[in-house]
């Protein structure tokens, strides 16, 4: 027999919205609602958050995640699925928002972008 309370009335399975936090660049903070399975880039960008800096929003991949201007620090981190998590593991830089799908709970920091898409790592006294 199965289990149908996570089922709507036919057989369609019910999601719950994830949430997510979300810490400007300015420190403020807020709480979004994205459904499982949503790309990060684009759940920020609808609820209205900038990912990109002043040159990189006109001029960016579109999400394919090869001109790295996306990058936003997040915890938990996700588990890496890209070559740039590679890096980013090894020298602190942030990590793709266009290559992360929301699947749990986390917190987002938007980073500041100085020019093009400039993500700088992690300094030691930010660790």
């Amino acid at each position: 027999m199965t289990d149908d309370s996570d089922r709507d009335g036919i057989g369609t399975p019910v999601t719950e919205p994830i949430p997510i936090r979300v810490r400007e660049r300015d420190g403020s903070e807020s709480t979004i609602e994205v459904e499982p399975g949503t790309v990060l880039r684009d759940a920020l960008r609808d609820a209205g958050f900038e990912v990109y800096g002043s040159v990189s929003r006109h001029a960016n991949c579109g999400g394919r995640g090869i001109c790295a201007t996306c990058g936003v620090r997040v915890a938990p981190d996700p588990e890496p699925d890209h070559w740039h998590d590679a890096a980013a593991a090894r020298f602190g830089y942030p990590r793709l928002s266009c290559r992360i799908i929301v699947s749990e709970p986390m917190t987002v920091e938007l980073l500041e972008k100085r020019l093009w898409g400039q993500l700088l790592p992690r300094r030691s006294e930010d660790a």
